[in-house]
């Protein structure tokens, strides 16, 4: 193929599709900032900076809310916006390296170097996606099943608002009541994709419901479920599961390493679950697994919900976690696994076990920040959620 042979660059189609946004948001910023921050000193040549930073410059500076996005105070306005980030501060289902509790700090102030637009995916969030922090969930530290049931009237709030839940734990017992909020209210099946290098899907642990057990609890409510073996009377539990989650859709990608899948491999094996661990992750290719994944979760059912461990990131990258495990995905292949699994839209999303005592260089929390924007973005460019149209000029 000769040099002149080689077609558009595709950058540069990403670059014209980005020139075809408003800039409206970004201009009601700047009047914003100006109004409620004052003018600059008289030296600023730049008449557009403000004296108090009212907007997503410095990057840090100002009062964190995720991506610098409007704090939604009043949270019975939250349907609003087309997107709410929650904040889930719990870790108390930790077994292993506490600290998740300040997983959703760490994601809003690393969130801040972020302005949402993104040449690789060709899409602004900030022009093209009405977002806002609805803050954290009042949870109950020591106390597991009131947390849940707080957790659950949150989410459903949000989700029933019509505003797409973006979730931040915590760990990972909050998958339960997080899928508890979204899934009364869907008519129909939902499926769901778990990524992780735990299996998470034990009954009990250490005689709780705890972070190893969230899927167990999610598809013990349905028809198809039978009581494992090692099933005892859990009469003081408030709920047995949900109707609308079958085993069968429920899709564990990344499994793997030496710790904590033993008790779950049963009960997924009973239930017909699917997990796809790493090796099959790597012999599939990132691609093949997305779509094996895509196929199973979707399979009868109305909506799909992403759990997203970041510990199913390599520890090399993603150090700041409860439960680290070598051998999982590296940062590219994780993000490639999101934005496939988000191409066919999503009911909600969470992302767990973020450590911040743990971490080194925010680079844990960072991966989680873009792991949620990789997700948002995906589905504006296939029209899940947002607004494209209306700020999209016509190609000319």
């Amino acid at each position: 193929m000769s040099n002149g042979d080689h077609g558009e660059f595709r950058g540069s189609r990403n670059l014209k599709r980005l020139a075809r946004i408003s800039r409206t948001k970004q201009d009601e910023e700047i009047a914003r900032g100006l109004e409620l921050g004052l003018e600059a000193a008289d030296s600023i040549n730049d008449r557009t900076i403000s004296l108090f930073s009212r907007g997503h410059q410095p990057a840090f500076a100002g009062i964190n809310t995720f991506m610098k996005s409007p704090y939604c105070e009043d949270v019975r306005r939250v349907g609003e916006y087309e997107v709410a980030f929650v904040g889930i501060p719990f870790d108390t289902g930790t077994t292993y390296r506490p600290g998740t509790r300040f997983g959703p700090q760490a994601v809003r102030r690393i969130s801040a170097i972020y302005d949402g637009y993104s040449v690789d995916g060709a899409v602004d969030l900030f022009e093209e996606l009405d977002m806002c922090d609805a803050g954290d969930v009042f949870v109950i530290p020591g106390n597991i099943e009131k947390t849940f049931d707080q957790v659950t009237k949150a989410v459903s709030h949000v989700y029933t608002s019509g505003a797409f839940p973006v979730l931040c734990g915590g760990d990972h017992s909050l998958g339960y009541p997080n899928v508890r909020g979204i899934a009364p209210h869907i008519d129909g099946n939902v499926g769901i994709i778990h990524v992780d290098r735990h299996i998470d899907m034990q009954d009990m642990d250490m005689d709780e419901r705890m972070h190893t057990t969230p899927w167990f609890w999610t598809t013990h409510g349905h028809e198809s479920a039978e009581l494992h073996s090692s099933h005892r009377d859990h009469s003081h539990m408030h709920d047995v599961g949900l109707s609308n989650c079958p085993p069968k859709n429920l899709v564990q990608m990344g499994i793997g390493g030496w710790y904590g899948s033993r008790p779950g491999s049963a009960v997924a094996r009973e239930r017909g679950s699917s997990v796809l661990t790493m090796t099959d992750i790597e012999e599939l290719g990132i691609k093949g697994a997305a779509e094996r994944a895509l196929e199973l979760a979707w399979k009868d059912a109305k909506a799909v919900f992403l759990s997203y461990d970041i510990d199913s990131i390599d520890p090399g990258f993603a150090p700041g976690t409860g439960t680290p495990e070598p051998g999982g995905l590296n940062p590219r292949e994780a993000l490639e696994l999101v934005r496939l699994i988000a191409r066919e839209g999503l009911c909600g999303m969470e992302v767990v076990e973020v450590s911040p005592p743990y971490d080194v260089n925010d680079n844990t929390s960072q991966l989680a920040c873009r792991v949620i924007l990789d997700a948002l973005g995906t589905m504006v460019v296939e029209r899940k959620i947002g607004h494209r149209d209306r700020v999209m000029k016509p190609e000319s």
